[in-house]
């Protein structure tokens, strides 16, 4: 069956996040090293911004690297680093192609002064492009992120730049990395955990989740349609009733 026929091209979510898990367990039920799964989840990457772009997607933030994963073995930590420089090099002319320009959100002063440099020339290079915008959750955590706004709004009460009678959801969005893009309206989680992860909580508020056993390097364009058609068959409600929604 050709899932992309089932895809309604005039109700796709707006903004896809996703969860890329499982890497390490894939490389370890074959008997490799994790290094070999973060490699072959690459692939996965490629594959789902692609068919994101050809669908149409405005918006694809993938959950790159966490605050958390600062934590994990020295040798995994150098690995993604040298495997994210790698990537942003060769991808360049895919996006380039497709049109898509490339974002980044996290607390990006952690990462090495090298993937900074290519980030950022990456960035530059495809900030007209204007089909979709990629986004890397790079050194990302949701709660850092909202005591960050917070921090950042408390500044501002207290030198008068704001009234704290005017603090609203949308002062709050304008203090956070996602400032320029919309809410998530799928977030997707490969892999079988049932778990956000600290990623996005403020902005997955409304998000539609979507759970699967598939482990990231298995993940294809199949998959993601899969979800797409998932999030297609569920009712909005943004709190209302059937019938409100339904007038």
């Amino acid at each position: 069956m050709n899932l992309l026929e089932s895809i309604h091209l005039d109700n796709l979510p707006k903004h896809v996040a996703i969860i890329m898990d499982g890497n390490g367990r894939w490389a370890k039920q074959k008997g490799l090293l994790r290094a070999f799964g973060h490699e072959n989840g690459t692939k996965s990457v490629r594959t789902t911004v692609e068919s994101c772009a050809k669908l149409g997607i405005e918006n694809l933030t993938l959950y790159a690297f966490s605050t958390e994963n600062w934590n994990r073995p020295k040798l995994e930590v150098d690995t993604l680093m040298k495997l994210l420089v790698h990537s942003l090099k060769n991808e360049l002319k895919t996006l380039q192609e497709n049109n898509i320009k490339l974002n980044s959100i996290g607390n990006l002063n952690r990462l090495p002064k090298s993937i900074q440099k290519e980030l950022n020339e990456v960035i530059t290079l495809t900030k007209d492009n204007s089909k979709m915008v990629l986004t890397l959750a790079l050194s990302y955590g949701s709660r850092e992120e909202l005591i960050n706004a917070i921090k950042n709004i408390s500044d501002k009460v207290k030198n008068n730049t704001i009234s704290i009678d005017t603090i609203d959801e949308s002062i709050i969005n304008e203090h956070l990395y996602t400032h320029n893009l919309p809410e998530v309206d799928l977030l997707i989680r490969t892999s079988g955990e049932h778990r956000i992860s600290n990623f996005l909580l403020w902005q997955i508020a409304y998000a539609e989740l979507f759970f699967t056993d598939v482990l990231w390097p298995d993940f294809t364009e199949q998959h993601l349609y899969e979800a797409i058609i998932s999030y297609q068959k569920r009712e909005r409600r943004f709190g209302k009733t059937s019938e409100q929604i339904k007038k």
